[in-house]
């Protein structure tokens, strides 16, 4: 009879100590305790260079908030930190993901941690990512899905945040570049398996030179307004007034970080308050 009641003792015992090791917050990387998926807002940060960002970082865009977390290149949840990308062969400078991440913090409860996962490749355009063209080492589709697949795993995927443009900023691309954007945009949802998941688009830059470029930049920004006022849960974010880092194509780190407020603001006002 001793024995038989020392014998439930010890397995009450195990199985104690076992519900208090499954319910215990594993150490992670990311900095933080555990927190419910529905508390992690993703967004995927897709499209080319200015999305991959190009800007000089400085010391303000290296302070770190464990309440911004992000995708290594071995697929671990990290603090985030800029540089966000890491796809570039010469590599990547300071994007508007930290910014966007930011800004959206100062407008939503403490509870919620911002995951930003980096999916852009420089120079890609909008028929490399609709047919899942390797570009730059990068099959562009197939990298977007296991990010998708990864960002599941760990929250809610909350939104897209897409700039790109300059590469289709040509004769030959301009007349089909509309129908392909939204047709990469349905891709994008019916991968995430949202079909009002909303999908924020940065116009390009302003500054494009000689004047030709700069009417076909103009061309593609027009397009994606029209894109903003024909289709559900697409928004547009202005370019006017920010600049270059001196070479007419790429915005420079003061644009980069107002890019991201201006996308943050965007989400805020076009479609969380909706949900509010």
């Amino acid at each position: 009879m001793i024995e038989f009641l020392i014998r439930i003792t010890f397995g009450l015992s195990v199985l104690a100590s076992c519900t208090f090791l499954s319910e215990t917050p594993i150490p992670r990387k990311d900095g933080g305790d555990y927190i419910k998926p529905e508390n992690i807002w993703i967004f995927l940060m897709t499209g080319q260079s200015n999305m991959a960002g190009r800007g000089t970082m400085e010391s303000q865009d290296l302070v770190t908030n464990k309440r911004i977390i992000t995708l290594d290149s071995g697929g671990e949840w990290i603090v985030a930190k800029e540089p966000l990308h890491f796809y570039e062969p010469s590599g990547a400078g300071l994007d508007c993901g930290i910014s966007f991440a930011q800004e959206l913090l100062k407008n939503i409860p403490d509870s919620i941690t911002i995951g930003m996962v980096p999916c852009a490749v420089g120079g890609s355009s909008v028929f490399n990512w609709l047919n899942d063209s390797e570009h730059r080492g990068v099959k562009l589709l197939s990298n977007f899905k296991n990010k998708v697949v990864l960002s599941k795993a760990k929250g809610t995927i909350k939104g897209i945040l897409w700039h790109q443009g300059e590469s289709n900023a040509k004769p030959t691309d301009i007349p089909v570049y509309k129908d392909s954007l939204v047709a990469l945009f349905d891709e994008f949802r019916n991968k995430i398996g949202d079909e009002e998941l909303p999908i924020l688009m940065g116009e390009l830059g302003r500054f494009a030179e000689p004047v030709e470029k700069a009417g076909y930049f103009s061309e593609i920004n027009l397009i994606l307004a029209g894109i903003a006022e024909e289709e559900e849960h697409c928004y547009l974010i202005s370019s006017e007034g920010l600049g270059h880092k001196g070479d007419n194509l790429h915005f420079n780190s003061a644009a980069q970080r107002e890019l991201g407020r201006r996308y943050a603001i965007t989400y805020l006002e076009k479609f969380l308050n909706k949900k509010r």
